[in-house]
């Protein structure tokens, strides 16, 4: 709405033989209010004082494949407010719609009124094959980051396990207790198996984040099974003297006496 004061100035000229005489300028300040049309036309704003009445509702039918919507929305509404009501009941985004009137597509911006679209008026709603196709493309995305995850979680959960070892193993050998060798390589190799499976898994994005975190608790444990590994043939045996219980000698035994 725009806002401007009319300022009316009305001149008078006397006879041409006569010595021009002019009145004083009279400004008339009546306030006037201005609306823009659909049409870009700037014009008086209308009231229900001067007799005219408001812009009234329509009521749309919309077609949508096997399903049928009844909006209301003003006369001189854009199809493209129209999409963000539709957007409320069907879900479709505004750039996924396309709204067909009298077997053509209409712009976000062509007004109801100038289409000839009426009250009880019946538009086609479609979706864009393109958005379609945007939908499948991140369906299929989606799938693979949530196949990621999950494959990543298993990792961490056969982690978890293998580090619970290696710390049992590295607080023996702190206690100066022999580990077994065999039980250090295996442990290494069933880490590298863990790191295999991590290398395998294709990640984008947040799971990158993850696989990464996972990678280097695997690096930092066969790290440490490297260094235990060197250390443990170090570890001198410990040995432990036998204390043999001395057992007295038995009683002697008891000598009989035959009778005759």
């Amino acid at each position: 709405m725009v806002k401007t004061r009319s300022h009316l100035c009305a001149k008078m000229s006397s006879s041409s033989t006569a010595t021009a005489m002019s009145t004083p300028c009279r400004d008339h300040e009546d306030e006037i209010e201005w609306e823009m049309r659909p049409g870009g036309m700037l014009v008086q704003k209308r009231n229900e004082k001067d007799g005219v009445l408001p812009l009234l509702n329509v009521r749309l039918r919309i077609l949508y494949g096997v399903l049928r919507y009844e909006i209301s929305v003003n006369s001189q509404a854009t199809f493209g407010e129209v999409k963000k009501v539709l957007t409320g009941k069907t879900g479709l985004q505004i750039g996924d719609q396309k709204i067909i009137y009298k077997e053509k597509e209409r712009g976000n911006r062509e007004y109801l009124d100038r289409c000839g679209v009426k009250d009880r008026s019946k538009l086609i709603l479609m979706e864009d094959p393109s958005s379609i196709e945007r939908r499948y493309i991140e369906m299929r995305k989606n799938t693979r980051i949530q196949n990621a995850y999950r494959a990543i979680s298993d990792v961490s959960i056969e982690v978890d396990k293998l580090v619970e070892q290696v710390s049992a193993i590295e607080k023996s050998i702190l206690n100066k207790v022999k580990v077994p060798e065999i039980q250090i390589t295996t442990l290494i190799e069933m880490l590298m198996r863990q790191a295999i499976k991590l290398d395998n898994i294709s990640t984008e994005g947040d799971v990158s984040a993850q696989k990464y975190l996972q990678g280097k608790r695997v690096q930092r444990c066969v790290e440490t099974l490297d260094m235990l590994k060197i250390s443990n043939p170090l570890i001198k045996p410990v040995v432990v003297a036998a204390k043999w219980e001395t057992l007295d000698p038995p009683p002697p035994t008891s000598q009989w006496e035959f009778f005759n």
